[in-house]
């Protein structure tokens, strides 16, 4: 079987679908902060964000439930991180405020659809 054959299951989740496109918003909103903002709040941001679909595939690509349930807390863990983030950045006017508001709204839905799933796992 090829790499283009392989079936790839995480991609039907919801919990990872909107994970996914949480994270190019980030990736936008981040390409104004202040350059002296590059390797840390930029990074630290992008890589809580980068975090939570990664941790939601690895997961799945374990072999049992438990271990699921596991990289989805972590993957929670990731996206209050990501909250933090992005209210600290708006607070010091980084994010303008439609685009923090359109990116709290996703991460709160990306927060409910993700902990159903981990409830799920039990």
């Amino acid at each position: 079987m090829n790499s283009n054959t392989l079936p790839l299951g995480y991609k039907k989740l919801i919990a990872w679908q909107k994970a996914d496109e949480l994270a190019p918003l980030i990736y936008a909103a981040t390409q104004s902060f202040p350059k002296s903002e590059i390797f840390g709040l930029v990074s630290q941001l992008r890589r809580a964000v980068l975090s939570v679909p990664a941790n939601i595939v690895e997961g799945y690509a374990r072999s049992s439930k438990n271990e699921f349930r596991r990289f989805l807390a972590i993957a929670l863990g990731s996206l209050a991180e990501v909250e933090y983030f992005i209210d600290f950045s708006f607070k010091q006017k980084f994010i303008k405020k439609h685009d923090y508001e359109s990116i709290i709204l996703l991460k709160e839905e990306c927060g409910r659809i993700i902990w159903k799933l981990y409830q799920s796992q039990k």
